[in-house]
């Protein structure tokens, strides 16, 4: 890959992964509830999970969808189905120093890294990676795309967990903490609407 294609691959890469999506949203959102240090397990589990789900289209799941369009639709309707539970999750939870009686805990490493399966905005992202800077699917092109997003991803989805943990000083009131994850949770459902109209 030309060292052009690497820049134009590695510009792609952040903004891909800085702009608002289903997993800076989530992690914003953890952010502000549990802080930075008890949210670093989701965002591992973002910036790993989504490396995997890179290789494993770039080697062979991107051709199952062109052999099976249909696989493709229930993936699109069990994603929006998840999204929708999840932005409810959010617009319910609570900070345990809020509520000391909420079992409420943040994503885990695994459900963090499952969680790109369902993803519609990942699906998009490795779609068009894969497809865009690896036409012939070459081993080497498809790894190099997976190491410039693994570098990438880590750093953005740990601003968007910072921001989180900052609002968490202006949402000490659990009134605003609930304000706020309810504006989380109607911005998650919204972020599935380019999905629907696909």
């Amino acid at each position: 890959m030309s060292s052009e294609l690497i820049i134009a691959l590695s510009v792609f890469a952040l903004v891909a992964s800085i702009t608002p999506g289903p997993n800076n949203l989530m992690l914003m959102s953890s952010g502000a509830t549990f802080g930075f240090k008890r949210t670093i397990p989701h965002m591992l589990g973002v910036g790993l999970g989504f490396v995997f789900m890179l290789l494993m289209v770039g080697i062979g799941l991107l051709q199952l969808f062109d052999s099976y369009p249909l696989t493709y639709q229930i993936l699109k309707v069990l994603s929006v189905i998840y999204l929708c539970y999840l932005a409810f999750k959010i617009a319910t939870s609570s900070s345990p120093e809020h509520n000391p009686n909420n079992n409420a805990k943040p994503f885990s490493f695994l459900q963090a890294a499952s969680f790109q399966w369902v993803n519609p905005k990942a699906w998009t992202m490795a779609l068009t990676a894969t497809s865009v800077y690896s036409p012939t699917h070459d081993l080497d092109a498809i790894l190099l795309i997976a190491l410039v997003f693994g570098l990438v991803n880590l750093p953005c989805v740990s601003l968007w967990t910072i921001l989180g943990q900052q609002l968490r000083k202006l949402l000490k009131k659990a009134s605003h903490l609930r304000c706020f994850n309810l504006t989380m949770a109607a911005l998650l459902v919204l972020s599935i609407y380019p999905v629907l109209n696909e």
